[in-house]
């Protein structure tokens, strides 16, 4: 079965209410979450969280405002690539490396791993990849985090064969097979947080468990489905289908299916 190890790379901080509505307005933190996934002998992370680059690439101009909104704490150490680095992994040992989606907190840490293979929603990339300056913004995305090869190294799981999923995992019905994955790794559409947003169903020992990414930032939001504040509709790519989303993840809980979230804060 998949093995799942949880990684924190840094952490930003908001108002509680920003990510759970009627938590009022303690200033919470919220780490940064990426993933390594092993099946077999093939690896892949999952996210890179916060890094460096990010820094660098909000110091200055329109998206000096990213920054500024969500204050981001990172130490160099907990770079995703030093952390992989002292359990004795270097990027060559990674086969691939997933994006849930394009927000720079997911992506900060691409030109870390410039060697390896990316995948990620063709259909998001597509909305995604022409936008700079203010329109960039208001997507929280950050350009200058995406290496200039990314066109040549990336495939889109839309190319991917379609898998049946089993009924516990319902309302989810099927998703697309990483390759190489012996169908333990499925990739699935959580569309309304982001466009493209994606995330994964993996088969460990203890059962299925989806790394859900940025379709709730608390499981409040989809145990009680008690959304985020209102103004966090304005952030989001389409608030109709995150509360759709909210409600499949709600049913999954009830199947006894695990949950994993990138950003679940102090709430």
């Amino acid at each position: 079965m998949a093995k799942v190890t949880t990684f924190e790379v840094g952490y930003c901080t908001h108002v509680g209410c920003m990510a759970l509505r009627g938590a009022g307005f303690r200033v919470c933190k919220f780490p940064a979450r990426a993933y390594l996934l092993e099946v077999g002998d093939k690896r892949w992370l999952w996210d890179t969280g916060y890094s460096y680059h990010f820094s660098e690439q909000t110091r200055n101009g329109v998206f000096r405002l990213y920054s500024a909104v969500t204050p981001v704490y990172f130490d160099p150490q907990e770079a995703l690539v030093e952390q992989l680095r002292s359990q004795g992994l270097d990027a060559k040992d990674i086969d691939g490396l997933i994006l849930s989606h394009f927000h720079g907190d997911h992506i900060a840490g691409l030109r870390d791993f410039d060697d390896l293979a990316y995948i990620c929603s063709g259909e998001g990339w597509q909305k995604i990849s022409h936008l700079r300056g203010v329109a960039a913004l208001k997507c929280a995305f950050v350009p200058g985090l995406i290496p200039s090869d990314f066109e040549s190294r990336v495939s889109f799981i839309e190319s991917y064969d379609t898998f049946p999923l089993p009924a516990e995992l319902a309302p989810f019905t099927q998703g697309y097979l990483l390759p190489e994955s012996k169908g333990e790794i499925i990739l699935v559409p959580l569309p309304g947080h982001a466009a493209g947003h994606i995330g994964a169903f993996i088969q460990t020992d203890e059962g299925w468990t989806l790394l859900a990414s940025d379709a709730a930032w608390s499981p409040a939001n989809y145990k009680e489905l008690r959304g985020p504040s209102r103004l966090a509709n304005f952030l989001m790519d389409d608030p109709k289908l995150y509360y759709q989303t909210l409600r499949n993840l709600n049913q999954l809980y009830k199947n006894g299916v695990s949950i994993k979230l990138c950003h679940e804060g102090d709430l």
